[in-house]
């Protein structure tokens, strides 16, 4: 159970419901870290809004597997089970490559990552975003540099930087309000990249 109220799906009031509508995957099933603000609704449309544009928006470049591993990583950092294991189950459906997955998560659980089957540019990203989440205030120009002579553009960057941003954000969610998976379908996002406003999971 969660450290504070939450309203489920059948018990929803008719404005919390519309929101709930525009997040749910089969069956009315509402991802928990959604439920999680169901006593201020205004914050659900502001963190789904963020998530859609930052992870699951067409006018990204970088591959969303590769996304969603820098949130596995974040999230490894950070202790929160909760999104490890939904957006690992999102990595392992977008790479369909279950030995490259599952090499990837051998490499985050033992923090090696540079024995992870990934290449010299993603291993890169995966510093960066390690360095944000363990030592932002030791952060400096140096990173930005490294990420450049390894190919990623500024605007990829920015990509690689508020990735790894939302899941400091969604992980405090998590772990600060007591979010579990129970009754979670592990796995599911919201794949229409091309609508920002299209926050169905399937």
């Amino acid at each position: 159970m969660p450290w504070i109220d939450t309203i489920p799906y059948d018990e929803a009031d008719a404005k919390l419901k519309r929101l709930y509508d525009r997040v749910k995957g089969p069956d009315n099933n509402v991802d928990n870290i959604m439920m999680m603000h169901s006593l201020r609704p205004h914050s659900m449309e502001g963190h789904m809004a963020i998530y859609k544009y930052v992870l699951h928006h067409s006018g990204n470049t970088i591959p969303k597997w590769f996304l969603e591993c820098l949130g596995v990583w974040v999230s490894f950092l950070n202790e929160c089970d909760y999104c490890v294991e939904h957006h690992f189950g999102g990595l392992k459906r977008l790479l369909n490559d279950d030995a490259k997955s599952a090499g990837i998560r051998a490499a985050i659980e033992a923090r090696t990552i540079d024995q992870a089957p990934l290449d010299k540019a993603q291993k890169v990203a995966m510093e960066y975003a390690r360095q944000l989440t363990r030592d932002a205030g030791g952060m400096n120009e140096n990173i930005i540099h490294r990420l450049r002579e390894v190919g990623y553009s500024d605007g990829e960057i920015l990509e690689i930087n508020q990735v790894s941003a939302y899941f400091g954000y969604a992980n405090r969610t998590v772990l600060g309000l007591g979010c579990s998976t129970k009754g979670d379908i592990i796995g599911l996002s919201p794949n229409n990249s091309n609508d920002p406003d299209d926050w169905n999971h399937s």
